[in-house]
């Protein structure tokens, strides 16, 4: 096993494999920590956990017994991917599990890099950027669960971790790898434990992959990822023979939408000016016992035609602060996203073979509810969306973060599915 990366999040999980089988690497991702008797062959394995928003010793718990089933099979390297947004909060979990591992592996340094350039994810001067936004100003300071009021990766590591953290300067990134090695080690002599990556285009994803190519740990997005695998000239398989065992063989596709953010907004309202689509009421998850299965009965009506089903809680920031003031905001998601994973498993029972899913919550408990324990991954519907099947039964899916994709996105995935 070349590469074995643990996720927080599924839809992480999904938006690194996706790279590195479009590398050509063949890749499996298993959903929570693998039973220790568990085998598999795969040039790199993804282990997605739902330690994203959990207590940080949860997420440090899990974080490590995720690293010890994959020391356990002689893994070369170790990668923790976060988002490329670094959605966390001043307690963590970021920090914390970063640290956990660094000293499990007797490690004393690593990068930080959640830059995604191709899904217009920046960093200059340790600054992270959305599009050309400010982190801080972008639609992430309105997230639900980890809002993001800070755009400085330096501050935002070391404000929930043990140690200092630098920056690698854009000027160094330009003037190639090596430069990008000697900053590293020049931090690394100043008692820095984190050194952030700046990253402005495809270009500097190259560089900074081939400078961390031989790192033990690495922490990042999924773009470090594909700069690291480019890095690895002896490409072990055809990208398209890697992509084979994920491709989509269902019949009976449902779009479900549970994400808030600024994109998955424009998606949803693209695709219900033409699909049937239902909005979920949050008061009815709250106290209806029978919600799901009328949410049930009306996507089976729906079935059958030119265009999946929609179910969405999907709304913007405004409507969502009033839910979240009038309900509590744990309280409204938890509720939400139980009522998805009961509609999720009402589906599958019922023959819905195929689910595109917006938004890294709501794709967790769709899986946990389908009780699917690992995916093949396939070709990518947009970058670092790729199309994903169960290993163990004919149920494909579409796992998309949030802010991923482009405004027709659902459209895609289905036009994708052949």
């Amino acid at each position: 096993m070349r590469l074995g990366i643990i996720a927080d999040d599924f839809t992480g999980a999904t938006d690194i494999a996706g790279f590195l089988v479009a590398n050509g690497l063949s890749t499996i991702q298993l959903n929570g920590v693998p039973e220790a008797g568990l085998q598999v062959e795969a040039d790199a394995v993804v282990i997605s956990l739902k330690s994203r928003s959990c207590p940080a010793d949860e997420a440090v718990t899990m974080s490590l017994a995720a690293l010890e089933w994959l020391r356990a099979r002689d893994c070369e390297q170790f990668f923790f991917k976060y988002c490329s947004t670094f959605d966390s909060t001043p307690r963590g979990n970021i920090g914390p599990v970063t640290d956990a591992l660094l000293d499990a592996l007797g490690e004393d340094f690593t990068v930080i890099c959640p830059a995604l350039p191709v899904n217009g994810r920046t960093i200059y001067n340790g600054y992270l950027f959305v599009n050309g936004v400010p982190l801080a100003e972008s639609g992430m300071r309105h997230h639900p669960v980890t809002p993001m009021t800070d755009s400085n990766l330096m501050r935002l590591m070391e404000a929930q971790s043990t140690g200092k953290c630098g920056d690698v300067h854009a000027d160094d990134v330009a003037r190639g790898v090596e430069a990008v090695k000697a900053s590293l080690d020049a931090l690394r002599g100043k008692g820095m434990r984190y050194a952030v990556l700046d990253v402005l285009n495809a270009a500097d994803v190259a560089t900074v992959g081939k400078a961390v190519a031989g790192m033990r740990l690495v922490t990042g997005g999924s773009g470090l990822a594909d700069g690291m695998a480019k890095a690895w000239t002896d490409r072990l398989s055809d990208p398209a023979q890697a992509a084979a065992a994920g491709r989509p063989s269902g019949e009976r596709p449902v779009v479900l939408s549970g994400s808030c953010s600024q994109m998955t907004n424009a998606q949803v309202a693209a695709y219900k000016d033409e699909a049937p689509a239902c909005p979920i009421d949050v008061v009815r998850c709250l106290s209806d016992e029978g919600y799901a299965d009328e949410l049930f009965a009306w996507v089976r009506d729906q079935q059958g035609g030119d265009l999946a089903p929609l179910v969405y809680a999907t709304t913007d920031p405004d409507e969502l602060a009033r839910i979240q003031k009038q309900h509590g905001a744990e309280q409204a998601s938890g509720a939400v996203e139980r009522t998805f994973g009961q509609l999720a498993k009402l589906l599958a029972e019922d023959g819905t073979d195929t689910f595109i899913v917006a938004g890294g919550e709501t794709s967790g408990i769709v899986v946990q509810s389908l009780g699917v324990t690992g995916f093949h991954i396939g070709p990518q519907i947009a970058p670092g969306v790729p199309w994903v099947r169960a290993v163990d039964r004919p149920i494909s899916l579409a796992l998309k973060s949030g802010n991923f994709g482009g405004p027709r996105f659902f459209f895609d995935a289905q036009e994708k599915r052949g």
